[in-house]
C-alpha cells in the first residue's frame, strides 16, 4: 500500500505542500493560514489516514515522541504489569515505549543506555541496577529527562517514584506478630538495593519492638542462580530451623520458590507456616491455599512516572525534582 504524503494531502486539498507542513506541525495560525484552509488540510490528512514520518519529524523538531523504559526483567509479572500501565499512559498522550530488561546486570544496563541514547529517545524511565548512579548523572548532565521506578539512590537529586517499601514490610510483620506467629523467618536476596535493604529494615525494626528479633532467621538468596538453586537453599535453610513458623518472601520469585520448598518439605499452609509475599502474581491467587501479599500500586507508580517525566521533557529547565513514596496494599488470603 502506498505510503500517503503531505504532497498527496496538498493535491486533494488544492493547496500548496508548505501549507500542508505548516497545518500538520501545528504552525498554521501563526503562518496566518485560514482557520478554513487549516480545517480542510486536517480534514484531508485525516480522511487519507495520514501518519507522518518518526524520522522526518526527528529530524524537524528534534524529538522522536518516544521513551525508554529500562526494568530489571520484562518476563516478572511486576514489571509486565508496569511496563503495560506505563505503554497504555505513554499511548494516550501520543508516544510511543521502548522496553528492555537489564536482568540486574550492571554491563547490560550501560549498553541499554546507550543504544536508547542512539535511538535519541526524548526521555527514560529506569529500574537502575546497583551501579548505575554515574550513569544516571551521565544522562541528566546531558539534559535527558529521567525518571527512576522501584528504586533510587538516596542522595541522587533525580525524581523517582516508588512503594514505600518499609512500611509494607513493617504492616506485614506486625499482623503476623498480632497472629500469634513469634518466630518470623524473611527471605532476602543478596543485591543490597535501596528498595530491598527497607523491606528487611521494615521486618527487623517491628520484630525489635516485640523483643523476637533473630538474625539466624534470615536467608539470602544469590539473585544470579536459577530456581531449584534458590528452592533447594530454601529447603535447607527451613530443615535448620524447625521452629519458624511465619515467613515474609521479600519478592515473589523467591516467594514462588519457597511454596515448591513447601511442597517438598510437606508443610501445610496456614497450620504449619503462615507466608507473606511482596509482589502479587498470578500463582499466588491459584495456589491451594492463596497466598497473601504485600502488593504494590503499579498503576499508581505507573501513571506518577509518566506525569514526572512529561514535566521534564516539556520544561527542563524549570522543574521540580519529586521523590514520590506509594502506599502498599496487604492482601490478606488464605497462608495466613
Amino acid at each position: 500500500m502506498k505510503r500517503i504524503t503531505i504532497k498527496d494531502i496538498a493535491i486533494k486539498a488544492e493547496v500548496s505542500i508548505s501549507t500542508v507542513s505548516f497545518v500538520i506541525n501545528g504552525k498554521g495560525e501563526k503562518m496566518a493560514i485560514s482557520p478554513a484552509v487549516i480545517k480542510k488540510v486536517q480534514e484531508v490528512a485525516q480522511k487519507l489516514d495520514y501518519r507522518p514520518s518518526m524520522i522526518a519529524s526527528s529530524l524537524r523538531t528534534g524529538k522522536t515522541r518516544s521513551i525508554g523504559l529500562i526494568v530489571e526483567d520484562i518476563s516478572n509479572q511486576f514489571f509486565a504489569d508496569l511496563a503495560r500501565v506505563i505503554e497504555d499512559e505513554a499511548k494516550n498522550i501520543d508516544y510511543r515505549v521502548f522496553y528492555c530488561s537489564t536482568g540486574d546486570d550492571e554491563a547490560r544496563s550501560e549498553e541499554l543506555v546507550q543504544s536508547l541514547l542512539q535511538a535519541n529517545v526524548d526521555g527514560f524511565i529506569i529500574t537502575p541496577t546497583k551501579n548505575l548512579e554515574k550513569t544516571i548523572d551521565m544522562l541528566i548532565k546531558m539534559y535527558k529527562p529521567v525518571v527512576l521506578i522501584d528504586r533510587y539512590f538516596a542522595n541522587q537529586k533525580v525524581s523517582h517514584v516508588a512503594m514505600d517499601n518499609y512500611d509494607g514490610s513493617y504492616e506485614a510483620t506486625k499482623f503476623l506478630i498480632r497472629q500469634g506467629r513469634k518466630n518470623i523467618a524473611v527471605v532476602n536476596n543478596k543485591s543490597g538495593m535501596i528498595q530491598m535493604k527497607l523491606r528487611e529494615k521494615g521486618y527487623t525494626e517491628a520484630l525489635k519492638e516485640e523483643g523476637i528479633y533473630d538474625k539466624d532467621r534470615v536467608l539470602y538468596l544469590d539473585y544470579h542462580t536459577n530456581e531449584q538453586t534458590r528452592i533447594d537453599a530454601t529447603i535447607s535453610f527451613f530443615k535448620n530451623h524447625p521452629e519458624i513458623d511465619a515467613v515474609l518472601f521479600l519478592a515473589n520469585y523467591m516467594g514462588l520458590a519457597g511454596l515448591q520448598a513447601f511442597r517438598k518439605l510437606e508443610y501445610k499452609i496456614p497450620e504449619d507456616i503462615s507466608v507473606i509475599s511482596f509482589d502479587d502474581h498470578d500463582s499466588f491467587k491459584l495456589h491451594t491455599p492463596t497466598i497473601s501479599v504485600i502488593a504494590q500500586p503499579i498503576e499508581n507508580i505507573a501513571i506518577k512516572s509518566i506525569q514526572l517525566l512529561m514535566s521534564q521533557m516539556t520544561n527542563f529547565s524549570d522543574f521540580t525534582i519529586e521523590k514520590v513514596l506509594q502506599k502498599g496494599t496487604l492482601i490478606l488470603r488464605e497462608s495466613v
